[in-house]
């Protein structure tokens, strides 16, 4: 008889590091340049992200991450190939009404406190229902499909520590793009994953079934 386990929501890390290198150790080991000092580490509110995702000033999208705004990475290559996705999705999903697909700056409470951005999230129908257009800048949901595009400052660590947040809040499906060895990993679990190379075929699985997208289709950026 197979064992069913309830999904459980990330939870904060309490205990304060002590040095700078445990902080960065705890974020994932990303590079220092990543992490602001303003507000100053460990006192970051989600007031503060969303002052600097929606200013018209800002240098780059930020996640809150154990009370410090973390920058999301994303050069032009990353930033071609999540649009290729976000254009696939759309059209799959609005034509059928299935849910909603949000761009690398739709930002997704995990936990309070915990705020994530995956570069491509999608959404499935209704769960969006209770947050009025305009209203609460940052819904308290997992994205059902949650996409990453590793840039170069990304990290093992990092990455890995995302899908397990995203599973544990209740993400279904991820997939992370690697631009470098133009491969795909999908995961259904944070530590199980197949790998597809540029013959390998992006399905929708369970959450969007039916969906079908060719790997090579997001590397062949001078077609696009």
């Amino acid at each position: 008889m197979a064992t069913v386990t309830a999904r459980r929501k990330p939870a904060l890390i309490d205990a304060r590091p002590e040095t700078v290198a445990d902080l960065l150790r705890r974020l994932g080991n990303v590079p220092a340049h990543r992490v602001r000092l303003h507000p100053p580490l460990g006192t970051a509110t989600e007031r503060d992200l969303i002052r600097n995702n929606e200013s018209k000033f800002k240098t780059a999208i930020c996640e809150l991450v154990d009370g410090c705004l973390v920058e999301k990475p994303m050069g032009w290559e990353e930033a071609a190939i999540a649009g290729l996705i976000i254009q696939a999705l759309l059209n799959f999903v609005r034509p059928r009404k299935l849910g909603t697909v949000l761009p690398p700056d739709g930002m997704l409470r995990l936990v309070p406190g915990l705020v994530r951005v995956p570069d491509v999230s999608f959404l499935a129908r209704g769960k969006l229902t209770r947050y009025k257009r305009g209203g609460q800048r940052v819904p308290s949901v997992a994205a059902d499909l949650a996409v990453e595009v590793i840039s170069k400052s990304n990290t093992k660590a990092e990455i890995a520590r995302k899908l397990e947040e995203y599973f544990t809040a209740g993400t279904r499906l991820a997939w992370v793009v690697d631009p470098k060895t133009q491969t795909v990993r999908v995961h259904r679990a944070p530590r199980e994953s197949v790998v597809l190379g540029l013959d390998g075929i992006l399905d929708g699985g369970d959450v969007l079934p039916g969906f079908r997208l060719p790997v090579r289709d997001l590397f062949d950026l001078e077609d696009a």
